[in-house]
């Protein structure tokens, strides 16, 4: 590979009980790790980040099931605070029902909050939906103007990302936008194979291990 794998990483600690203590550690493991990112939840900003690292934080995290305008009012506050990206969660049960329409709504409305260059993610929560919602939700989020999407929370008992999801994802946005796989990807074989499938971005909380386990094998 022409790239370090953790490039690919959104280093992660959304766990509820992070302390701040341990939202420090884990911005320096990222930054030591040479990872893309440093991921959030938004209540532990401000924090400093180095300036090689950008900052994402989790929106609506991580049920989806919060009104609209407080994703906004969410977004706005995390960007104020500095952050560079945004992984909103939707509405899965509006995924569920085949309203695409207040996915698409919903998901404008965080982008409208919190517009370019501030990079947008939309987490659809992939195992918990069809095929046919997979494909119209992808499409909802490239019409609401998001920058990628993305499988999964990494908490939902459905599952997290698969490689199935990603392709169909990858399939949908094509290079209009990009897809981020999240969720029990914990080993470099995982990894790999969602990138072989169309991922740029992989949200992780086991980097070192991944980085670690990584060794040169030919271009991604």
């Amino acid at each position: 590979m022409t790239q370090n794998l953790a490039r690919y990483a959104d280093h992660t600690l959304l766990k509820p009980e992070a302390t701040q203590e341990d939202v420090r550690a884990t911005i320096a493991e990222a930054a030591s790790l040479g990872a893309y990112s440093v991921c959030l939840s938004p209540s532990v900003l401000p924090v400093e980040v180095p300036d090689a690292l950008k900052l994402a934080v989790v929106i609506g995290f991580p049920s989806g099931k919060h009104h609209s305008a407080i994703k906004a009012a969410e977004a706005k506050l995390a960007v104020e605070q500095g952050a560079d990206e945004l992984d909103m969660v939707i509405d899965i049960g509006a995924a569920v029902a085949g309203e695409y329409s207040r996915v698409e709504d919903d998901i404008r409305a965080v982008r409208e909050a919190a517009p370019a260059p501030t990079i947008l993610k939309v987490i659809i929560e992939s195992a918990a939906l069809s095929d046919e919602a997979i494909v119209a939700v992808s499409r909802a989020a490239e019409a609401a103007g998001a920058d990628f999407v993305k499988t999964s929370t990494g908490f939902h008992p459905a599952g997290g990302a698969s490689v199935h999801a990603v392709e169909l994802m990858k399939q949908t946005v094509g290079d209009r936008l990009e897809v981020k796989a999240s969720g029990g990807i914990r080993t470099r074989e995982t990894a790999e194979q969602m990138i072989a499938a169309g991922a740029t971005r992989l949200g992780v909380s086991s980097t070192r291990s991944i980085v670690e386990d990584a060794e040169p094998a030919g271009d991604y």
